[in-house]
């Protein structure tokens, strides 16, 4: 039986807490917007941003990371499948989650670097 105030961890994929500057351009618009990720999975991402998105919207996404002493990124391809508001003391905006559609190798080999780097 679950404990009260427990929820079950449905995840597939364990997530890290990040705080990584993202950059994000709904699919097919010209302006890109930015954001930060809270989290990252092999999976999707959990991201702050400013701007209200609607569920179901897919994103061209960049995020950015520090690989030894150069900024590196990888770039995925990402659909919103959860909002919340979310305020702070000096901050209002909203947490999104999202599922990744599309991570090409390349890209997929930076993300499990990134996971790795931060599981030591």
């Amino acid at each position: 039986m679950e404990k009260p105030g427990l929820r079950k961890e449905r995840r597939r994929s364990p997530r890290s807490l990040v705080d990584l500057p993202l950059e994000y351009r709904v699919m097919n618009a010209p302006h890109a917007h930015g954001g930060l990720v809270v989290d990252v999975s092999e999976s999707g991402l959990l991201i702050h941003s400013a701007k209200e998105i609607d569920i179901g919207t897919k994103l061209n996404i960049a995020v950015l990371f520090p690989k030894g002493y150069q900024l590196a990124h990888f770039e995925v391809i990402g659909e919103v499948i959860r909002r919340d508001h979310h305020r702070e003391a000096d901050w209002e905006g909203y947490h999104y989650g999202l599922k990744f559609i599309h991570l090409s190798g390349e890209d997929r080999s930076k993300l499990m670097q990134l996971l790795e780097t931060r599981q030591e």
